[in-house]
């Protein structure tokens, strides 16, 4: 397991806290946000991290202001976008020579997008259940910063994720172009898959073999 070091990011008026780990042969960096409800050092995070880092990628895991003021009601998304871009600078400050991807959870890697879509650089984008759109809302499409963004790109998606069914997910995917699409068969939002209890450190750890996999043919 690698340690990790707590370090705080400056984000315009106040910073956030991190956890930032490189084991020793790192070929790439992963820059880590957790979704809306979560914050960077909830289990599902730590064990997806922990697992990237045995693979050989390093992480930063970060939280966004409002969990770090202790509010329920996610940022605006020129807040967020502001956090991911000072987070990915401090990213890049500390892995010389090596690529730094931006990925997250739900929230996390939506906004991930859309600071991309804005000019943000990244190597490349993970998404671990993108909200394409809310729950019961399928009219209200996430989508249209994502067609103008020309890097890597890889979408982890539960079958059974309320904000992204299959059959919704996987033709955006397709115009994307330039993008992979990997299904967890019977997962949830959450990667929670039916009939199969795990603890979310262990599911967040079972997806890192996906990702570290996808970082390392597109950095080849």
């Amino acid at each position: 397991m690698e340690s990790s070091e707590s370090i705080r990011i400056v984000v315009e008026d106040g910073t956030v806290s991190g956890a930032f780990a490189r084991p020793a042969d790192a070929f790439a960096t992963l820059v880590v946000a957790p979704g809306a409800g979560s914050s960077y050092d909830h289990p599902f995070l730590v064990g997806f991290s922990e697992a990237l880092n045995a693979a050989g990628v390093a992480t930063l895991r970060f939280n966004f202001p409002y969990r770090e003021a202790g509010r329920r009601l996610p940022d605006r998304a020129p807040r967020a976008i502001a956090t991911w871009r000072a987070v990915m600078d401090a990213a890049a400050a500390r892995s010389p020579g090596r690529p730094v991807w931006a990925a997250g959870k739900s929230f996390g890697g939506r906004m991930a997008s859309m600071a991309v879509a804005a000019g943000m650089p990244a190597a490349g984008l993970v998404f671990l259940g993108y909200p394409l759109h809310p729950p019961g809302k399928p009219d209200t499409l996430r989508d249209e910063h994502l067609y103008g963004i020309d890097l890597p790109m890889l979408f982890v998606q539960g079958t059974r994720d309320p904000f992204a069914a299959p059959h919704e997910l996987t033709p955006v995917v397709e115009r994307i172009g330039a993008a992979t699409l990997r299904w967890i068969d019977e997962g949830n939002h959450s990667f929670e898959v039916r009939g199969a209890k795990r603890p979310p450190a262990e599911v967040g750890g079972a997806l890192a073999e996906i990702v570290a996999g996808f970082v390392r043919a597109s950095v080849a």
